[in-house]
């Protein structure tokens, strides 16, 4: 892998800040003291920096020579609500909150080629770093795009990765096309009549009826979606009573629901609330249903995806270059800047081989050794995209 010198020597001061973020650890639009941090780092190199889009955002600015062409590359930056269980010298000070997905990781690799962009100056044109806010749960993309983001700062193409510590180390793993799933959640509460579990004929029980809804939404995959159109639907909770002989008012199914093409997606819907309503109604019992619709699915363009495909395999050789056979079922929320500009989301394998957790494990840890990879091919790409000399 091409790793240029200035990186190898930044590998310490890369590894400090990621190891200082992930002992700060602070959740969505919360980020304060992490975009403080970045924001100081950036103006020490030279870029002009921008705060407060998203809320705790931050966007560097930096340009060189006459070209007009412009890039936009984004880290995340928000952990996660949960407790570490690493045991190391730098785990999480903060009770219950976590750097569980590498975010500590993307952000200091792109610091780190923040730094190399700028002593190098071996482009033409403008990069924008987009230190994003809020990726977890809040939707800090759509965020900052809805706050103005591409008409403050104009990009031709936009691009992200996420560290893998399922693949092997130094793998890049890409596709065309949808890569990350729609993610969307229907929270289904059925309303029954409670009363003594000795007498159930003097009630309605949600419970039951709750049951066959759960096994009914079993079939919207199997029967009512085409087979070669990746979908989830998941029960992911069931609540309702509180002893064996009380029958309750009313029960309560979480479900949520992954998928990638938007017809698809509204069948999902439709289909949900028909078998809650015509389940619970069979029972003689009435049910709703509150639909929220999330992240949208991440949808590589063509063009930006050969661009990464040919520059990753320049950099670290055809052998370390995979085409994803098919898309991750989880979400990003990158998406909503794919919607607005030409680009590409890829995966960075970071496997070490002694018991690696996988993303949002509470003894996962971000492999540092990935630093320099993931700055010298954010440097790469942008010198390569802004033609430098």
């Amino acid at each position: 892998m091409t790793i240029h010198e200035n990186l190898r020597n930044a590998m310490t001061g890369m590894v400090a800040i990621r190891r200082d973020l992930h002992a700060h650890p602070e959740l969505g639009l919360e980020e304060v003291r992490t975009s403080d941090l970045v924001a100081r780092q950036l103006e020490s190199y030279g870029y002009k920096v921008t705060r407060g889009l998203a809320k705790t955002g931050v966007v560097a600015t930096l340009s060189n020579g006459s070209g007009r062409r412009s890039i936009g590359i984004r880290a995340d930056m928000d952990a996660l609500p949960i407790q570490e269980e690493t045991g190391l010298d730098y785990a999480s000070r903060i009770p219950g909150k976590m750097h569980a997905c590498g975010h500590d990781g993307h952000t200091a690799m792109l610091l780190g080629a923040a730094k190399a962009i700028a002593e190098r100056r071996n482009f033409d044109g403008t990069v924008h770093l987009i230190f994003q806010p809020a990726e977890e749960n809040v939707g800090g993309a759509r965020m900052m795009v809805e706050e103005g983001l591409f008409e403050k700062f104009p990009c031709d193409a936009v691009f992200a990765l996420h560290n893998e510590p399922g693949l092997p180390f130094g793998q890049f793993a890409l596709r065309e096309g949808p890569i990350m799933a729609a993610v969307d959640e229907a929270r289904i509460t059925v309303n029954g009549r409670g009363g003594h579990g000795a007498e159930p004929q003097e009630t309605a029980d949600p419970v039951v009826a709750g049951a066959s809804i759960v096994m009914a939404l079993q079939t919207v995959v199997s029967r009512n979606i085409h087979p070669l159109d990746p979908t989830v639907v998941t029960v992911g909770a069931f609540h309702a009573g509180s002893a064996s002989n009380i029958i309750p008012e009313r029960a309560e199914i979480t479900v949520g629901i992954r998928s990638f093409d938007p017809a698809v997606r509204d069948e999902l819907e439709r289909r949900i609330r028909l078998i809650a309503e015509r389940q619970a109604d069979s029972y003689g019992m009435t049910a709703t249903v509150a639909y929220e619709r999330s992240y949208d699915a991440t949808i590589n363009h063509k063009a930006e995806t050969d661009l990464l495909r040919d520059l990753a395999i320049r950099f670290a050789g055809a052998d370390k270059v995979v085409d994803l056979a098919r898309p991750f079922m989880g979400s990003e929320d990158f998406a909503y800047m794919l919607k607005e500009r030409p680009g590409s989301y890829f995966f960075l394998g970071g496997r070490t081989g002694e018991n690696d957790r996988p993303l949002h494990h509470p003894g996962y840890n971000f492999n540092d050794d990935l630093l320099p990879v993931g700055a010298a091919f954010w440097t790469e790409l942008t010198e390569h995209y802004l033609r430098g000399a």
